[in-house]
């Protein structure tokens, strides 16, 4: 039976969501690739979640789509609650997704009421819960009005089903648009789920972060390490079982090029003089200034948690190092 340490908030840094009173740990785990029937065996799923909350971390991140196969994260997640964590409920932020292909046919996808609040429900049941802390739109549907949509979620809170809602790849002016209906609906907008990192800057760039200060609402970033290229692990070529080695849609081979890790090995120097791994700097680097509220991180192994949960020693940079890493990446 697993029982979890005592001194589990001890270290974590906790975040105020935008101006709402919900706080999330500096890092987050994110569900996505290592969860489900796939490589990873179920003690080595069970193993990652106990270390994770062992160590602060109390946000769990999944979507209806994860697995693979679509389903199986949250259903494995559903029997680690079950067997470890059910008397820890209340100390836990679990939240889900909806927005990508689950199942055939025209309601299977998108941002209908239908689709979001049918997925909800077979979320919930996968996972054995009455509701979810968070529920997101996964992504912008450009066939279904944004008032059906954040509709939907209003509905999901007022049914008992989720206690906050958010969106994921929504631009600053959906953003700004989502917030502005579920405001007049009395659902307040609490978090976005944007791509952002040293390499993909798009939030800072499109104006995304200011839509977010602006509104005061939370930002949880997912594939701040770019799906392991802001690690250690390219230095010397692509190894054997790596993602870029089976040539994933999510990471190739054709994009380590010489160049790139020409720049992952500058970059690491700084975070050697920081006292930091390349990735712990890149979690940092994110984190840096409050502008976020948590770093969502994958991990196969109890290890790569708790080198990604360090990261939050140190989350300061001076000017100096900040433009240091711009020289490196921007030229």
């Amino acid at each position: 039976m697993y029982t979890a340490h005592t001194d589990r908030y001890a270290d974590m840094p906790y975040r105020r969501t935008g101006r709402s009173g919900l706080k999330l740990p500096a890092i987050s785990l994110g569900l996505w690739h290592n969860f489900g029937p796939a490589d990873r065996t179920v003690e080595t799923q069970r193993a990652i979640l106990r270390r994770a909350f062992d160590l602060g971390v109390t946000h769990f991140d999944l979507a209806n789509n994860y697995g693979p196969p679509p389903g199986s994260a949250e259903s494995a997640f559903g029997e680690a609650l079950k067997t470890d964590f059910a008397p820890y409920r209340d100390e836990l932020i679990i939240s889900t997704k909806a927005g990508y292909l689950m199942w055939p046919g025209p309601y299977g996808e998108w941002g209908s009421r239908k689709y979001l609040l049918s997925s909800l429900d077979q979320s919930l049941t996968r996972m054995g819960l009455d509701y979810v802390d968070i529920f997101y739109s996964h992504r912008p549907d450009p066939d279904t009005p944004l008032e059906e949509t954040m509709g939907a979620l209003h509905s999901a809170v007022q049914q008992g089903k989720a206690l906050y809602v958010g969106v994921s790849n929504y631009s600053a002016e959906q953003t700004r648009e989502a917030a502005r209906i579920l405001g007049e609906l009395g659902t307040p907008l609490l978090i976005h789920q944007p791509r952002y990192s040293m390499l993909d800057r798009r939030p800072e760039d499109e104006g995304l972060l200011d839509a977010l200060d602006e509104l005061q609402v939370g930002s949880i970033v997912f594939s701040p390490l770019e799906q392991g290229v802001l690690t250690a692990r390219y230095f010397d070529g692509i190894p054997e079982g790596s993602r870029a080695a089976s040539d994933s849609p999510f990471l190739n081979s054709d994009r380590l090029t010489e160049e790139l890790v020409g720049q992952l090995r500058a970059l690491n120097d700084i975070a050697k003089s920081r006292g930091q791994t390349l990735a712990q700097m890149a979690l940092a680097w994110v984190l840096r200034g409050g502008r976020v509220t948590s770093a969502l991180v994958g991990a196969s192994s109890a290890q790569q948690i708790e080198d990604s949960v360090a990261a939050a020693r140190n989350l300061d940079f001076d000017a100096e190092e900040l433009a240091r890493i711009d020289a490196v990446i921007k030229g």
